[in-house]
């Protein structure tokens, strides 16, 4: 497949290699000196899943170099999604469709409004990744896997393509789920719930599932975004909560979510996409989301100031 990656930090970074790695046609966009380290001396990945080293790849800022390619893997940050939208025009042809790997569960709907509804699946993806220096793409937990499909949960050949391709991947695992939403947001319940333990107690997820009083809090979060997700007709497995906790409690103990280490750096995060989120749909929902409330308002100063210009 021709596929083109939309942000290649961490995510887009380590599943972009794998499938390159794999022989499939890849271009990754990226910018400053991390794109330069690339086209100089190619892409590292350090992973618990075996290291590779790409000493050649294709790497542009410009997406209107590339042209138009089978499918795009959205992996910017969530508040970048809009932006993103605009910069991959270029790439899109009659047939090309887009999938975002963002964390969050509003990603394709702004992806749909922006490129057309035809263009665009819905997605995720797990993994503990992030950009150790340019060029250089660190994986240091969650067995990685993405999956993707339809909105409408029909069954494609494009999704089946796909998977095909990342099937011929090492180190991902690749699902098209029976119900896409069901699957975003079942992502959405551990990894919104991690972040915002995180960034609110600044402590990684092996003190805070352990402390009685975080552990409480994480459960109340995950039942907050649960019955948001009901309330708008998921139709969440009946353990869907237990599965999320599970899953949190299998993480290595220093793990910490993006959303964490970016407002941890002091940097713009993904705030509004998660607790943000969930606090926002949830008032369109007539749910009451106190807890993410809380963790949103405590959080929202710094990101302000975090987005003021040069800052």
């Amino acid at each position: 497949m021709r596929l083109a990656i939309m942000g290649s930090g961490g995510v887009g970074g380590y599943f972009g290699a794998r499938l390159a790695e794999a022989g499939q046609d890849v271009t990754f966009i990226a910018r400053g000196e991390h794109l330069a380290q690339m086209r100089r001396h190619g892409l590292k990945v350090s992973s618990i899943e075996g290291d590779l080293h790409l000493p050649e790849v294709k790497a542009t800022d410009e997406p209107a170099e590339v042209g138009a390619v089978d499918a795009v893997l959205v992996a910017v940050k969530s508040w970048q999604v809009a932006e993103a939208a605009r910069a991959i025009r270029p790439m899109i042809g009659p047939d090309t469709f887009v999938v975002p790997l963002e964390n969050g569960v509003e990603a394709a709907d702004t992806l749909a409004d922006r490129l057309g509804q035809a263009h665009v699946l819905d997605g995720l993806c797990g993994i503990l990744a992030w950009r150790q220096a340019p060029g250089h793409i660190r994986h240091a937990g969650v067995s990685p896997f993405v999956r993707f499909g339809e909105r409408d949960n029909r069954r494609s050949k494009r999704a089946e393509r796909l998977k095909a391709a990342f099937d011929q991947a090492r180190g991902v695992t690749a699902e098209i789920p029976d119900d896409i939403q069901v699957a975003v947001w079942s992502k959405f319940l551990f990894i919104c719930a991690m972040s915002g333990i995180g960034s609110v107690t600044r402590a990684p997820i092996g003190v805070t599932r352990s402390l009685p009083e975080t552990r409480a809090m994480i459960e109340q979060i995950l039942a907050e975004i649960e019955a948001v997700a009901r309330a708008r007709s998921v139709a969440l497995p009946a353990d869907a909560v237990e599965r999320a906790m599970r899953f949190i409690d299998a993480l290595p103990e220093a793990s910490t979510a993006s959303m964490q280490r970016d407002i941890m750096a002091g940097l713009p995060s993904e705030l509004e996409s998660q607790n943000g989120a969930v606090v926002r749909l949830g008032r369109e929902a007539a749910v009451a989301t106190p807890v993410n409330a809380m963790i949103h308002a405590t959080l929202l100063p710094q990101e302000q100031a975090a987005r003021q210009p040069g800052s």
